[in-house]
């Protein structure tokens, strides 16, 4: 397996906890950061704008991704076209539609040829790919976002999805596919092995990179010494 170090694939940290997103920026293996309205709101973040503004007076370096948040697709633009003038490494994310499921298209190409620097993001099928790497600029820079793990939710294996992805991308050389909503730290090594740009990855997964190659004979007596000293605790008898 290899070392974190050694991927080719680019680890972004997911979240919307100041502290976390400050100290993940400072990991030479996160080459980016994203976050989403869902996670803020989970954060208890009321102030999207100084929040996101106060973000950046730090995080210059690397690409980070902020989402719209309207409905209308007029308004979509507005928010779009004023969160990218927050900084030359800030990405807009654009949901690939509204909630009346009309799709994020013509947005998308008319941005696009506005010079914005794209984060489509809760693409779930190869037809939205299409369809976005259609209305891409070949000269500006985008990343699809594809949510692998909501696709493995449903029992569907993403990984021939993402490869059709890639494939369907090289007319816009300056695109890069994002797998989404990982699971487990092994889809880090997956989204690897598939040649996958961009992983974005949440604080709790990875929490777990300590045990990259960790010796699965000591991680089994961990979890039988995790069982005894539960049972001890709790005080169980027979």
């Amino acid at each position: 397996m290899k070392k974190i170090d050694h991927l080719k694939v680019k680890i972004f940290a997911d979240g919307a906890l100041k502290n976390e997103m400050l100290d993940m920026h400072q990991k030479t293996f996160i080459k980016g950061l994203t976050t989403n309205p869902t996670l803020m709101n989970k954060a208890g973040i009321k102030d999207y704008r100084s929040f996101c503004k106060d973000i950046l007076t730090v995080i210059k370096d690397k690409p980070l991704s902020f989402e719209v948040f309207s409905d209308d697709f007029s308004d979509m633009e507005r928010q779009a076209l004023e969160i990218a003038s927050w900084g030359d490494n800030v990405y807009v994310k654009i949901p690939i539609t509204n909630t009346k499921a009309q799709p994020c298209y013509a947005l998308v190409k008319k941005l696009a040829n506005e010079k914005v620097k794209l984060n489509i993001t809760a693409i779930m099928t190869l037809d939205q790919v299409a369809n976005v790497v259609d209305a891409l600029d070949k000269n500006v820079a985008a990343y699809i976002s594809i949510f692998a793990g909501r696709v493995a939710d449903t029992g569907r294996d993403p990984i021939p999805i993402m490869q059709s992805a890639l494939h369907m991308m090289k007319e816009k050389p300056l695109s890069e596919l994002i797998w989404a909503s990982p699971r487990e730290l092994l889809n880090i090594f997956q989204a690897d092995q598939i040649g996958c740009h961009i992983i974005t990855v949440t604080h709790d997964i990875l929490k777990k990179l300590a045990l990259v190659d960790y010796d699965l004979d000591k991680y089994s007596l961990d979890t039988v010494k995790m069982f005894y000293n539960d049972a001890v605790i709790a005080g169980y008898k027979l």
